[in-house]
């Protein structure tokens, strides 16, 4: 493009002079033959004097028309370099994005054969070591541990660091304090624990037929005889022989034994439970509990916790509770079993409300929790009379204003009822 347009430059000088040139040669060719008459000169003259002034103005216009094409060709020149340059310009443009876009296809073609490289890698073998796992803490207990030194599971500290190798495992104490509702979101499986009597802490059918007869022989009750035995240590399938019976029925009935308070707190539970449960197993007794406290006057329950326990969701340890309370001190009030109470007993730790293994109580024996928590009166009776429970239904927290030891703990937010927890 920048050759035609110099060569087209050079061509219009060209022709420019070449027109000149015949311009002025026409022009001298047509002046007219006139005769100065005034001044006397002749035709000849004329022509001199007109060639005199024909060869300078010729220069004149020589030099002209030579300028003119130096300038046109000078002009051409800039403008054909101006065109090469722009030429250039855009030809080092397109080839400078023809190298970026080369570069970038490249760099992003590298990058993808390192992905598939890295993506193409062998995963790596999990390492080995000689020292077991340790495995997950088992749920057992999602109640309040107990914050008793016993309970605290702290031991002695000794200056050697231990072993680094030594997997972290979590301890749980067993009965932590019921406290305040968490905020954490915690995720937790329902606890469903075992019968309390397992086989070998049920009475054999025949022993339990035996004692019954006597007791009958003897005009006691069974219910009495047994916690004789059972206050003296005396456990099993078999608590006793034929004769010792006998031996402990003639007692009771001549009354040669004193009744402590240990033997008529497991009286009452004996009568609770009934003979049927101790052979069977607390479970199969289950369903008539529940229907007894449904119908019992003595105990006063909240219509949500009425429907838990109808519906089979209330633990039986808790039956035998709330019965064994009505026996005691022929009045119980329910104020919370599960439904209505709080998820969390603390932060990161459900209640044991929630899987029907714990009661709040807040009337005893026709008077409120509230107000009657003094030494001596029927909150500190009551706690003593679930400690003697025995230790197949014994709660692992009786929570009130008063630690009177063992499982019972005292907490201030807990002046209003009596928390009983399995």
């Amino acid at each position: 493009m920048a050759s035609r347009r110099k060569k087209a430059t050079l061509w219009v000088a060209a022709a420019f002079l070449f027109a000149t040139l015949l311009w002025r040669t026409r022009t001298e060719e047509d002046v007219p033959s006139t005769s100065n008459e005034a001044v006397g000169d002749t035709p000849s003259e004329a022509r001199d004097a007109q060639g005199g002034f024909a060869l300078p103005r010729s220069l004149a216009f020589a030099f002209v028309a030579i300028f003119l094409f130096a300038a046109g060709a000078a002009l051409g020149g800039a403008f054909s370099a101006s065109a090469d340059e722009g030429s250039a310009l855009a030809v080092a443009s397109d080839t400078s994005t023809a190298t970026d876009d080369t570069a970038s296809t490249d760099v992003t073609t590298a990058e993808e054969a390192t992905s598939e490289a890295v993506t193409t890698l062998p995963a790596p073998e999990p390492e080995t070591t000689t020292v077991a796992e340790a495995p997950p803490p088992v749920p057992t207990s999602t109640t309040e541990p107990d914050p008793s030194p016993s309970g605290s599971g702290n031991g002695d500290h000794h200056a050697a660091a231990p072993p680094p190798v030594a997997a972290p495992t979590k301890h749980h104490s067993r009965s932590a304090p019921e406290t305040r509702e968490g905020t954490g979101a915690v995720v937790w499986l329902h606890r469903v624990l075992p019968d309390p009597t397992p086989p070998a802490r049920r009475l054999s059918p025949k022993f339990a037929a035996r004692l019954k007869e006597i007791a009958k022989a003897h005009r006691v009750h069974w219910p009495r005889v047994l916690a004789v035995l059972r206050a003296e240590g005396r456990s099993g399938r078999t608590p006793a022989s034929g004769g010792e019976l006998e031996s402990v029925a003639t007692k009771l009935e001549h009354g040669k034994i004193a009744l402590d308070s240990r033997i008529l707190a497991l009286t009452r539970y004996n009568r609770t439970v009934r003979l049927q449960a101790l052979v069977n197993g607390l479970e199969a007794a289950k369903p008539r509990l529940e229907r007894r406290i449904l119908r019992d006057r003595r105990i006063t329950v909240y219509p949500a916790g009425r429907a838990d326990i109808a519906a089979g969701r209330v633990d039986v340890r808790v039956l035998v509770t709330i019965r064994y309370l009505a026996i005691t001190f022929r009045e119980v009030g329910v104020s919370s079993l599960i439904s209505g109470h709080r998820i969390f007993a603390r932060p990161g730790v459900v209640s044991a409300h929630v899987d029907g293994l714990a009661v709040d109580i807040s009337t005893i024996g026709g008077l409120t929790v509230s107000g009657n928590q003094a030494p001596g009166g029927i909150t500190e009776r009551t706690v003593e009379a679930l400690l003697h429970l025995p230790v197949e239904v014994q709660p692992q927290q009786i929570i009130s204003l008063l630690g009177l030891g063992g499982r019972s703990i005292a907490l201030a937010d807990h002046y209003d009822h009596i928390h009983v927890g399995f």
